[in-house]
C-alpha cells in the first residue's frame, strides 16, 4: 500500500470510492451517503483543505483522510463552539484546523493505515490546534479511540449529539504541531 497526498481533484475523482469507504468504515445508511457525497465535494474548496489517501498495490482505495482550517460559518464548526465555554472558544477555535474525515475499509484495519494517514494529515495542517469528532465507544475495544489517545488527543466534549445523527459523539482535539517521531514511524507520502 502507498499513501499519497491529495488535491482536491484527486479526491473529486475518487468520490464514489470515497463515499464507499465512509459508509463501510461509518455503517451509515445508504440515504445517509448520497447526502455525505454532496458535502465532500464542497469541502475540498475550503479553505486550508488538506487530504491524504491510501491505495492498494491495484489502485484500490484502503482509506483516505481529509480536513481544513475550521471557522465561523461552518456546520461543524458552529455546532462545537455552541456547546463550548468562551475558554474553550478561545482555546480550541481561534486557529484550529478540523479533520472532517479518517476512515479506512475495514478488511484493511488493524495494520497502521489509519495512523499513517492521521500522522500525514496533521503533518500538512496548518493551526495551533487540530479538533475531530468520533462515535462515542469503548477506549478499549474501539480502534479509532486508541488511535486517537496515542496521538495524544483529549476530550474537548463528550456525548455530543449533532443534529441528525442518533449517535453520541466525542469531540477530541490536541496541540500542534506533532512531535518527531522516530523514522520507522514516519509515512513516504507520493504527491499526486
Amino acid at each position: 500500500m502507498r499513501l499519497v497526498a491529495w488535491q482536491p481533484d484527486d479526491l473529486l475523482r475518487r468520490l464514489d470510492d470515497v463515499v464507499g469507504v465512509y459508509g463501510e468504515a461509518m455503517g451509515y445508511r445508504q440515504e445517509l451517503l448520497q447526502t455525505r457525497r454532496g458535502y465532500i465535494g464542497a469541502h475540498v474548496r475550503r479553505a486550508g483543505f488538506r487530504a491524504v489517501a491510501t491505495l492498494t498495490t491495484d489502485g484500490r482505495l484502503a482509506g483516505f483522510g481529509y480536513g481544513y482550517t475550521s471557522g465561523p460559518g461552518q456546520w461543524w464548526h458552529d455546532q462545537v463552539r455552541a456547546n463550548l465555554g468562551e475558554a474553550g472558544r478561545h482555546r480550541w477555535l481561534t486557529d484550529c484546523f478540523e479533520v472532517v474525515e479518517l476512515h479506512v475499509r475495514p478488511a484493511a484495519q488493524g495494520h497502521g493505515v489509519g495512523a499513517r494517514q492521521l500522522r500525514a494529515l496533521l503533518a500538512m495542517a496548518d493551526g495551533e490546534t487540530v479538533l475531530l469528532s468520533t462515535p462515542e465507544a469503548d477506549e478499549a475495544k474501539s480502534r479509532a479511540w486508541r488511535l486517537y489517545r496515542r496521538f495524544g488527543f483529549e476530550d474537548v466534549l463528550r456525548h455530543f449529539y449533532f443534529p441528525g445523527d442518533e449517535r453520541a459523539f466525542a469531540i477530541l482535539g490536541r496541540g500542534l504541531p506533532l512531535a518527531e517521531r522516530p523514522a520507522e514511524d514516519a509515512p513516504g507520502i507520493v504527491g499526486l
